[in-house]
């Protein structure tokens, strides 16, 4: 997340929009602590691919790094994105 916020914002052009997005998106990311990835997410990723591979399903390179992460950390995952549903162990909530 942090990653894709500071690359959109970061392909905007030199201007107040930008300075002002840059403003909010440091103050966004600031209230959030950022938990390093566990070795153990690797064992997680490895078993997600290889289940979804099994079953015929692609899933994204970084969203099997987000599903591996939050299962590794035993976190809830916040997405409308209905790709983690099928993840067995996952916990997804959809924001309003």
């Amino acid at each position: 997340m942090r990653g894709e916020i500071l690359f959109g914002i970061s392909r905007l052009p030199q201007g107040r929009r930008r300075a002002e997005l840059e403003q909010m998106g440091r103050e966004f990311l600031d209230a959030f602590h950022c938990e390093p990835i566990p070795e153990s997410a690797g064992d997680f990723y490895a078993a997600i691919k290889l289940a979804r591979q099994g079953q015929g399903l692609a899933l994204d390179e970084n969203d099997l790094w987000i599903a591996a992460t939050a299962l590794s950390l035993g976190a809830t995952l916040v997405s409308r994105d209905q790709d983690f549903a099928r993840i067995e162990g996952l916990t997804v909530v959809a924001p309003a």
